[in-house]
């Protein structure tokens, strides 16, 4: 019996605050025009005191459940994705499990920063593969507007809060195939690849000795050091094509496609900068390409899936199609994976 993980339902959370670039320089040196020339960003979230990490997770994971049709006491599992969470500890997750009554599953969190919606994908995906769950709530949120320094414009402006949640259930991939076939009337090889769907792969990646080029300036020892995200921009960049063309490319050989086969590309929404690199070192169709950060700024491991749901919610993605995500963060951490929505 083989078990493949298809997204069931999706939901978002944008906190209420939507601060504009032009709302910046009140109080930081910058302009809409800088801002827009080096990110491509116009406008970010901010969650105020009462949305926490926990609350935008909740409130995506309800309205994913409620997409899907499933009630929080059929979840099996809630793995969370968050390089910001309302504490040390325990898991953010937990909180989440508490706050929509999902009393049935365990709850814990993932942190790879950036890339930590596709490795959180991978855990849920494994957990389904393995039949040891029938529904998973994935969900990515962030509320990096409460690590950034505020005066530090090279940094602070290309960060938002928000929070995206996918649910997961394992299909029988045979019954399925079976099924799209008799009501098919057809057993064309085609047919039988497009009723694949779910997640296809997932590829993770990291090298510790790019540590030190993005953190956050504080630890257990420092607790107090609140100096924000440090960041080298310029080492980031030169790594993020490369890195993350690699991990598109192994996914594409894994499963036999090309860069033609596939749908819809949806990159982790960092800098429009990066994603136009990625564009242009596959020869990407940019109609093929999803991009958000111009409306949401990097909200870390909920940025893709706050990009999908946009997608899905405005016709774009559509049942059957094929979707490629890739992320890269701080670790470093990097990551890829093949959807068939």
């Amino acid at each position: 019996m083989t078990f493949r993980s298809c997204v069931a339902g999706i939901g978002h959370y944008l906190p209420k605050n939507c601060v504009k670039n032009t709302d910046l320089p009140a109080h930081l040196n910058t302009s809409d025009e800088w801002i827009r020339d080096r990110t491509g960003i116009t406008q970010r979230y901010t969650a105020n005191d009462e949305e926490t990490t926990a609350y935008m997770a909740a409130n995506a994971a309800k309205q994913a459940l409620a997409k899907a049709g499933v009630s929080a006491a059929e979840v099996d599992a809630i793995v969370l994705a968050t390089t910001t969470p309302d504490n040390g500890f325990p898991a953010t997750a937990t909180r989440v499990q508490a706050l929509i009554g999902a009393s049935n599953a365990f709850a814990f969190d993932v942190q790879a920063v950036c890339s930590g919606f596709v490795y959180a994908l991978s855990v849920a995906d494994n957990f389904i593969k393995a039949g040891q769950a029938k529904t998973v709530l994935l969900i990515g949120a962030e509320s990096m507007s409460r690590i950034v320094d505020w005066n530090d414009r090279g940094t602070c402006v290309l960060f938002g809060d928000g929070a995206a949640a996918l649910v997961l259930r394992a299909t029988e991939l045979d019954k399925e195939l079976s099924s799209g076939i008799q009501s098919a009337n057809t057993n064309s090889t085609k047919l039988r690849d497009a009723d694949k769907r779910g997640v296809l792969s997932t590829h993770l990646y990291s090298d510790g000795c790019g540590y030190d080029l993005l953190y956050i300036d504080h630890t257990i020892e420092t607790p107090n050091k609140r100096g924000g995200v440090i960041m080298n921009g310029r080492e980031i960049f030169k790594s993020a094509v490369k890195k993350i063309g690699e991990a598109v490319e192994k996914a594409l050989a894994a499963n036999k496609l090309t860069v033609a086969d596939i749908d819809w590309f949806v990159p982790h929404q960092a800098n429009e900068r990066i994603i136009t690199g990625v564009i242009d070192h596959f020869h990407l169709p940019t109609e093929k390409v999803v991009i958000t950060v111009d409306k949401h700024a990097n909200t870390s491991a909920a940025s893709i899936p706050l990009a999908l749901y946009e997608a899905v919610t405005d016709g774009r993605i559509k049942q059957g199609q094929l979707v490629l995500i890739e992320a890269m963060g701080g670790g470093l951490t990097w990551a890829s994976a093949i959807i068939r929505w």
